[in-house]
């Protein structure tokens, strides 16, 4: 391939530099994506470059047969291969069938109701950040056998900072831990620093990580480069017009009927056994006859190109490469969400573009997709292969894909492959046995009984607390998840518990009218009878306050219960069974404290994708990271409740989740505190907001009329403040940055904190904060950009000789 980088480099500065295979391998392209500026354009993954079907599964292939030659026939029979979503669907299956004997799945951005997530990530500088884990079988990540589970062989176009990586080998290993991990992609472009943060990752859990790629090399960066970038993709908009036919008329392709065999997933979304990958190689020969009949013979196709769709790039690629032996001239490549410039220079590596209207009714909404190099790619006829849900009205409609490929090529043909529709597996058919209802106060925290029913199990004689310290050292090694144990509780000093009193009685109105906000909003938007049910424990002082509001304002007494949701675990499935068992989902409205960059929200409209009829939209109180739709405030202020531990949640600890103490058919665990009864300030909390109702009833109803018309739509500001913030301080790890005054002192209370910051001028805010900083010898650092009034780092590369940002040890509370 001829180099394509030269349009690029010129204008920015970047550089590719590495190995001879390199620039065989990578053009550059500029990125419509204000997190990175730069697109590595491979030449071979047929994602943006049409290419030879044998050329982009080869590589797959000889990958994977590197990867077997590593791990030897008895490691590669035990081993199972995850792919990427969009971009390296195809790459981690070819890599499967390099290994021959491998199961496969990749990641996806296309929720199932019937499955459950066994997983998901961040890839922060991609234009569709989350990836979903959905394996139809239950097992698919524990394949090993007697001896344990075999390697996890991770397969990716191209590591640039290895962060994606990274967080799929942090929330798989919490799950799944296992000795061995394989990285595999066609160029590694990591800097020496990047590569050192897998290495710290291998030692931190004990686990061998190796590296696979077919070319290695760096990319060198101006450090403006974003920023100039941006600014050369709006010049060159003004400049030139895309190649886009918005008006083409609708067209009707000619339908090829494949024969696809029954049964037969359409690719590893949902897991590809080597089963499958038996039958659908018997199937390959007869479905390309059908092809190149449906064409009328290689001479009347001419030059063909495969299109495939998206995550949809396995099936597409064999077909394709069936046709190629067959004798056809084909090429291959797929549509993309990814919206990347378009510039016609050879010395660009994308020269043109089609875009067109989401087809498929994503997840998070409609949008534009885009075909790379398409037209002007001499094509005679265009077949279009996409999966039967993406085979919609929009597909055919005028300035859609088929449309769009009609003003690219003179014929275009279209293929359906079935959409494989999961049938969930469950280890155990007996009927689970029935639950227990709800503990309740006083046996089960201090709260009025009718206040909040908790489904969980009491481990109150269970010793489950841990030194701060030892915690944070267990999760980051990997050998913990933070649910496994308990913090010491923080005991307040008195100038602590005083700066708590003043909090609540200079802010108990603000909360009020937060409170009365957002209980109005559910009662109009989501049901007039919701069965609130908080998150616990931050989410349950909100929720008993919202039912109170309900009661002093309506007279209406709803049902309100406190469930246990953790982090890279989900909800608990057995709370949510009996709650479909004794209330209709439809009325059940998930209530939490204040959002900070989102991942709880994120968290739990995972784990409710095994669960029709519950709505995953959380009501909370405060929503500074703009997260949710319907909430009490956007303000970032501080929320008294956050300022203590289970002294202000009804005496309950944080919840647990645990092997040896949870079983299969038992609710999450928790602790009910009864020995610190002489600290309790949990009814007086709600008292104390609670007589503020009448006061602020006027307004709320303002509020919620103006709330009524606005636009409420999330923006993930937050999330978007956190992966700049992570990438600023060097931690590279969203989840060890806390943003917002809640998630700060959370971090203060519990964690191991490195550093705090806070926007300059925050004032009585951020009283708490610094008292507890300066009692844990944390560092305080005085920011103007910060979109929350404050911001925790939880120390990064934590042990017990830790230091924090002054080199000073880390203290503890």
């Amino acid at each position: 391939m001829v180099w394509t980088g030269t349009w690029v480099s010129d204008r920015l500065g970047i550089e590719l530099a590495g190995d001879d295979e390199l620039r065989g391998l990578l053009g550059l392209a500029l990125r419509r994506n204000p997190k990175r500026a730069h697109l590595l354009v491979s030449g071979v993954l047929g994602k943006h470059v049409p290419q030879l079907p044998s050329v982009v599964h080869g590589h797959g292939v000889t990958l994977g047969r590197r990867v077997r030659a590593l791990l030897g026939p008895e490691e590669a029979a035990r081993a199972v291969v995850l792919g990427y979503a969009e971009t390296a669907t195809a790459l981690g299956h070819a890599v499967a069938d390099g290994l021959e004997t491998a199961p496969y799945l990749h990641s996806t951005r296309r929720p199932v109701a019937s499955v459950p997530s066994a997983g998901g990530f961040e890839e922060s500088h991609s234009h569709a950040t989350y990836h979903l884990l959905l394996p139809e079988d239950p097992a698919f990540f524990d394949r090993g056998g007697e001896a344990g589970r075999g390697p996890l062989v991770l397969v990716d176009d191209e590591f640039s900072t290895g962060n994606t990586v990274l967080n799929t080998l942090r929330d798989l290993h919490a799950r799944h831990p296992r000795d061995h991990y394989v990285i595999v992609a066609l160029v590694d472009m990591r800097a020496a620093g990047d590569a050192g943060r897998l290495a710290a990752f291998a030692e931190e859990t004990g686990a061998r990580v190796d590296v696979v790629a077919h070319a290695r090399g760096t990319v060198r960066l101006p450090e403006d480069v974003l920023a100039r970038g941006l600014r050369l993709v709006e010049e060159q908009d003004g400049r030139t017009a895309d190649p886009l036919v918005p008006c083409a008329p609708a067209v009707a392709p000619v339908r090829l009927d494949l024969g696809w065999p029954a049964g037969l997933p359409d690719g590893g979304r949902h897991g590809f056994t080597p089963d499958h990958r038996a039958r659908l190689r018997e199937a390959l020969p007869a479905m390309a006859a059908r092809i190149v009949d449906g064409l009328g013979g290689p001479e009347q196709a001419g030059r063909v190109l495969v299109l495939g769709f998206e995550e949809l790039m396995y099936a597409p690629l064999v077909l394709a490469r069936a046709l190629e032996e067959a004798g056809l001239d084909v090429r291959f490549s797929t549509t993309t969400r990814s919206p990347v410039l378009a510039v016609d220079d050879p010395g660009y590596a994308i020269r043109t573009r089609l875009a067109f209207p989401a087809h498929d009714d994503p997840a998070d909404g409609p949008g534009e997709r885009y075909a790379y190099n398409v037209a002007g790619g001499g094509f005679d006829t265009v077949l279009a292969v996409v999966d039967s849900a993406a085979d919609t009205p929009a597909l055919h409609a005028p300035g859609g894909l088929l449309a769009q490929l009609a003003t690219a090529a003179p014929r275009v043909a279209l293929a359906v492959v079935p959409a494989h529709t999961p049938v969930p597996r469950t280890p155990d058919r007996q009927e689970p046995p029935v639950l227990p209802a709800p503990l309740r106060g006083p046996d089960f925290s201090s709260y009025e009984p009718d206040d909040v029913g908790w489904l969980l199990q009491d481990l109150s004689a269970v010793r489950l607390e841990a030194p701060v310290e030892e915690r944070e050292e267990a999760v980051q090694r990997g050998g913990a998840h933070y649910a496994e144990s308990l913090p010491v509780e923080y005991q307040p000093t008195e100038e602590y518990q005083e700066l708590y009193r003043d909090a609540l009685a200079g802010s108990a109105a603000r909360i009020a009218r937060a409170v009365g906000t957002v209980t109005e909003l559910v009662l109009a938007e989501r049901s007039p009878r919701p069965v609130l049910v908080s998150l616990a424990r931050a989410g349950t002082p909100v929720g008993v306050l919202m039912r109170r509001w309900a009661r002093h304002r309506h007279g209406t007494e709803l049902p309100h219960y406190a469930v246990s949701i953790v982090r890279g675990r989900g909800i608990d499935a057995n709370a949510l069974r009996w709650l479909a068992a004794h209330h209709d989902p439809a009325d059940v409205v998930f209530v939490d404290g204040w959002t900070g960059k989102g991942a709880i929200t994120r968290e739990l409209a995972d784990a409710l994708a095994g669960f029709p009829g519950f709505d995953p939209e959380i009501a909370v109180l405060a929503d500074p990271g703009s997260c949710v739709r319907t909430y009490g405030t956007r303000e970032d202020f501080l929320i008294p409740s956050a300022c203590l531990n289970s002294t202000v949640s009804g005496l309950i600890s944080r919840t647990v989740l645990r092997d040896d103490l949870v079983g299969p058919h038992d609710y999450h665990g928790a602790k009910f505190y009864r020995e610190l009864s002489g600290s309790d300030v949990s009814r007086d909390f709600v008292a104390a907001v609670e007589d503020r109702f009448d006061e602020v009833a006027d307004a709320v109803d303002q509020q919620v009329k103006e709330a009524a018309s606005a636009d409420r739509a999330p923006t993930w500001e937050g999330w978007a403040a956190v992966e700049r913030i992570s990438e600023e301080q060097g931690i590279h790890d969203v989840n060890l940055v806390k943003p917002g005054v809640g998630e700060t002192t959370r971090v203060l209370l519990r964690r191991v904190p490195w550093k705090i910051l806070a926007r300059r001028g925050a004032g009585a805010d951020l009283a708490h904060i610094r008292l507890l900083a300066e009692q844990r010898g944390v560092p305080v650092e005085e920011r103007d950009d910060l979109p929350y009034t404050c911001v925790g780092l939880i120390h990064p590369r934590y042990t017990r000789g830790a230091t924090g940002a002054d080199g000073k040890a880390v203290g503890s509370a």
